[in-house]
């Protein structure tokens, strides 16, 4: 990955907690909890994105500390279930907000050689900091835009 995409990625990810909380900040209480078909509802899609992030930041802290860590798979519908998805939002939108950030503050600070570094994910193989950065990029952005047709808005 060149350095302009790496900024271009990284820039998006920056904007990801703003596009969340302006998208909380239009949904009323009756909007978290309408579902479109038989996807998740947007209150649903809030702490999925929570959830994936804190995953996530863990994921890239054990590439760039240990050599080739495995990197488990993650049953999402299941966690939905356990995690209690149906939970006030609130403090989903903060840990979200506060993991990108201190996401940031360390891929600031990656030299060349860091971004090469990977583990392996038990299905998808080879997973690097730079497969993390393209990822996490665009998950908060599609997972926004999902929560909003779960809510019945449109999207652009």
């Amino acid at each position: 990955m060149d350095e302009v995409t790496r900024r271009r990625l990284l820039h998006q990810y920056r904007d990801a907690p703003k596009a969340l909380a302006d998208a909380v900040a239009s949904l009323s209480a009756t909007d978290l909890d309408r579902h479109a078909g038989n996807d998740w509802s947007a209150r649903q899609v809030i702490h999925h994105i929570a959830d994936s992030e804190l995953i996530e930041g863990t994921r890239l802290r054990r590439i760039l500390a240990e050599d080739n860590p495995a990197i488990r798979w993650v049953d999402e519908v299941e966690d939905a279930r356990r995690l209690y998805y149906d939970r006030p939002i609130e403090s989903s939108v903060e840990v979200f907000s506060a993991v990108v950030l201190a996401n940031l503050s360390l891929a600031d600070r990656l030299d060349p050689t860091d971004w090469q570094r990977y583990g392996t994910h038990s299905r998808a193989g080879r997973y690097s900091v730079e497969d993390w950065l393209q990822k996490m990029s665009a998950h908060a952005h599609a997972h926004v835009a999902q929560l909003l047709r779960a809510a019945g808005r449109e999207v652009n």
